[in-house]
């Protein structure tokens, strides 16, 4: 479903990425693990058309999203890619409800619709009684969760996750992890996981290890 040909990346004279190629089927949950400096992130975030490959080949469901640009590629991206981040990235003046709404509302997607389904995440995920709640009202691993659920609003082909249980204790690290291990196999989701965390890493379908900007 994903691809990545041959994937380098330098940033002046430091090269971080040194031809990685690598796939990930529907429905894994993969991850990629390996010390500071590997690469992992810059990977990702390529990947993720959050940043850009020097060259190299980037597919997802045969579309060539090295190839697209502007608006194209902000669409795509909205449409078929969720995103994790380690710090969460909610916006603290709207409620929980509203920032899963946000990437919806961004797609065209009618606004009951959209609510509608957000709702939906939010209990499945656990804060039916949450939404209402501003990020600052709610604990790290509620922030979390509807981070995921942000991730998950427009049914995206695949969920990119950076260190996502970095900035949690290890009770909300672990819930975290049997989450994404629920949605995998509720909802055939897929994901592609950058982590230091030994315990998720194994909970994984596939471990990828990064050395210096090479996949070992």
């Amino acid at each position: 479903m994903l691809s990545a040909v041959n994937i380098i990346k330098s940033y002046g004279s430091l090269q971080v990425l040194k031809g990685v190629s690598f796939s990930v089927q529907r429905g894994e949950i993969v991850c990629i693990v390996g010390s500071s400096g590997a690469g992992k992130s810059t990977l990702l975030h390529i990947l993720g058309t959050l940043d850009k490959a020097d060259s190299g080949e980037i597919a997802l469901q045969d579309q060539r999203v090295d190839l697209l640009k502007g608006k194209k590629l902000a669409g795509f991206r909205n449409r078929h890619m969720g995103f994790v981040f380690q710090f969460h990235h909610l916006l603290p003046e709207f409620s929980a409800l509203e920032n899963v709404c946000i990437p919806g509302w961004l797609s065209s997607r009618k606004k009951r619709e959209t609510e509608l389904r957000a709702k939906e995440l939010l209990e499945t995920l656990g804060l039916k009684d949450r939404i209402h709640n501003k990020p600052s009202a709610l604990s790290g691993g509620e922030q979390q969760r509807v981070a995921v659920a942000r991730a998950l609003i427009n049914n995206p082909d695949i969920v990119f996750a950076d260190e996502p249980t970095g900035n949690l204790d290890s009770v909300n690290a672990r819930e975290l992890h049997h989450l994404f291990v629920q949605l995998r196999n509720e909802h055939n989701q897929t994901f592609l996981i950058v982590t230091h965390n030994e315990e998720l890493a194994k909970m994984s379908d596939r471990v990828l290890h990064m050395k210096d900007g090479k996949m070992m």
